[in-house]
């Protein structure tokens, strides 16, 4: 959280990672529990094109 500047988890999911669930960038790998503590984010294959295309 501390790379994109942000300290409060809630913050941090409302303003960083739901968007990019809703992009279809990300998902959750428990999305039935958000806020299970082992939960982890994992890139899509469009994530991983945009993140391609960014790059070049």
């Amino acid at each position: 959280m501390s790379i994109v500047g942000r300290s409060d988890r809630t913050k941090f999911r409302h303003q960083v990672i739901n968007p990019l669930i809703t992009a279809g960038l990300i998902e959750m790998t428990i999305p039935d529990k958000p806020t299970s503590s082992k939960q982890k984010c994992r890139l899509t294959d469009m994530g991983r094109t945009w993140l391609i295309e960014r790059k070049q």
